[in-house]
């Protein structure tokens, strides 16, 4: 079987609504004897049959999909060996501290490096550095698996806010004061 065919027949049985982005070593894992895997995920993507998200990251359409959460899954892909939580403005928008909404922009602290990864008509993930150890904030953080992230509290978001030297000035105070 043709190793297009042999992806499309994969996905076809295995991704569903919980389960449908990818990275390039999971698809290059499922289909081992195609050789160059770089050339078949980019013909997967010209028929179709996938969407590329951002550099080694892919989604498998489905229709029961939620597209808000496309950026947190493509980071917990991208990011899965380190350690990650959703935070800053992404957290305090949610919460209300903030009147901004980030339009497909979303703030991950993690211990990697500090990056933006572009994800095209998607958006973008930024990606912040810290030093902090899961021990040291492990109490402030909530496991969202609708995200499949963790995701700190406002109070903790507020302090990588500070942490990191963002600006404050969006902040509302009052709402704040509600959370710390």
């Amino acid at each position: 079987m043709q190793p297009l065919k042999q992806l499309a027949q994969l996905l076809r049985g295995l991704a569903d609504g919980e389960h449908c982005v990818f990275a390039a070593s999971d698809l290059a894992a499922a289909v081992p004897n195609c050789g160059h895997v770089a050339g078949l995920l980019s013909r997967a993507t010209k028929a179709g049959l996938l969407k590329r998200v951002c550099r080694g990251i892919y989604l498998y359409p489905v229709p029961d999909y939620p597209a808000g959460h496309l950026l947190f899954h493509a980071a917990a892909r991208l990011r899965a060996g380190e350690f990650n939580y959703i935070s800053l403005e992404t957290v305090l928008s949610d919460a209300g501290v903030i009147s901004q909404v980030p339009m497909n922009w979303i703030s991950i602290m993690t211990s990697g490096r500090s990056h933006v990864v572009d994800c095209g008509d998607y958006g973008h993930i930024e990606f912040v550095h810290t030093a902090q150890r899961p021990d040291d904030v492990s109490g402030e953080l909530t496991y969202d698996p609708d995200r499949r992230l963790w995701r700190a509290s406002v109070r903790q978001a507020l302090r990588d806010m500070k942490a990191t030297r963002r600006s404050l000035e969006l902040v509302d105070e009052e709402a704040a004061r509600e959370f710390v």
